[in-house]
């Protein structure tokens, strides 16, 4: 009968600590609905793989010899050899946006790209902190609060730390109306935060939003090779939308195929967060540089709308700015909320939205120039 404590005997502090954060990440999801489709599976996953002789990863078991584990076979097949996973749910994320608000409005482009500054200022703090330079690229990018395009760079570069990266990028999208109004309000005045925006939006054809991801596929393409997949996945998934002959196929990438992805995709990367890879100081180090990297990010974006209302006559309210950070919809939603607090006639949401995936595109390009420049340091 001694076999049946054996696992018991077996278990560290290190494992309790993981059930506990395993616990932690399903409160928060079903108590809290902060990213359930994502936190669930990672918090159970993170309990599942932490058991002592735990038959969802690899063991060499007497008498038997190697038993391969459900959770460590998918981490191996669908993201550490081909990023498959993270991939494919770009697919369904391209099927979900709108382009239109940011077509009709190009200027919103600009966000997309200036609130992209804190992962370049994280990336730096963690370089100084003494990560090497694959694992401070990799924490960088959960600044763009974007788990999918956070694991893939992280994978990509072979950075020690995907689990802690990838907990940290979801835990902070997820954050998003908690975080966002904070910071904000940091670097705007009550009387900013009211300037009124008219929306006329303008007509977009349907031939340019066709050829809209087919070119931004290219562009990124020519720029940084490295986010030809990141991108492309993505446009692809929009081309698929607006199309317009692929209805079924549409309804399929931004429902069936999302949240199939999403569901293996959270249970999966709970591989990386084995207690010994898992429980460390860096850990802490990332979630800490990955709460600068996000806060930076958003003040990155108002800044740089604060330094467009010096040189314009039509001011921009600086909140928009925010919005350039790649969690859609929740970082539009939250524009949209502060600025009816602070004036119930001023309606930001369709500028917010045109800023947010303007941020979507510009969080996955960002993914590919950071994988072009430290592939020439490695």
């Amino acid at each position: 009968m001694e076999f049946l404590t054996e696992g018991i005997k077996l278990i560290t502090w290190q494992d309790l600590i993981m059930y506990g954060v395993g616990f932690l990440l399903i409160y928060l999801a079903i108590e809290k609905e902060f990213e359930p489709a994502l936190l669930l599976p990672m918090g159970f996953g993170a309990i599942l793989v932490n058991l002592p002789l735990s038959g969802a990863i690899n063991q060499t078991m007497a008498g038997i010899g190697e038993v391969t584990g459900i959770v460590e076979w998918l981490f191996n097949i669908g993201i550490e050899a081909s990023e498959a996973l993270p991939l494919l749910l770009f697919i369904g994320i391209g099927a979900m946006i709108d382009f239109g608000p940011l077509l009709s409005n190009p200027k919103m482009f600009l966000f997309g790209a200036a609130a992209q500054f804190g992962i370049f200022f994280a990336l730096s703090l963690a370089t100084v902190l003494g990560f090497e330079l694959r694992d401070a690229a990799s924490i960088g990018i959960i600044g763009a609060a974007d788990g999918p395009t956070s694991i893939l760079v992280s994978q990509v570069l072979g950075s020690k730390y995907v689990g802690a990266i990838a907990v940290a990028a979801y835990s902070y999208m997820a954050l998003v109306p908690i975080v966002q109004p904070m910071a904000i309000k940091l670097v705007t005045t009550k009387k900013e935060r009211q300037i009124k925006m008219h929306y006329n939006p303008k007509g977009v054809s349907r031939k340019a939003r066709i050829f809209f991801p087919i070119l931004v596929t290219m562009v990124a393409g020519l720029v940084a090779p490295m986010s030809v997949s990141l991108v492309g996945f993505l446009m692809f998934g929009n081309l698929i939308r607006e199309s317009g002959v692929l209805g079924n196929l549409t309804e399929t990438a931004s429902n069936e195929l999302a949240n199939l992805i999403t569901l293996l995709l959270g249970i999966t990367i709970s591989f990386s967060m084995r207690a010994e890879a898992f429980v460390n100081i860096e850990t802490l180090l990332i979630m800490g540089i990955g709460l600068v990297a996000f806060v930076f990010d958003t003040i990155g974006g108002v800044v740089f709308a604060k330094i467009l209302n010096l040189f314009t006559r039509k001011k921009i309210n600086p909140m928009i700015g925010a919005a350039g950070i790649s969690a859609f919809p929740m970082s539009a939603r939250v524009v949209q909320k502060m600025g009816l607090k602070e004036d119930p006639s001023n309606h930001l949401l369709m500028f917010a939205v045109g800023a947010n995936v303007s941020g979507q595109i510009g969080s996955v390009v960002a993914g590919g120039v950071i994988l072009n420049l430290i592939q020439q340091f490695l």
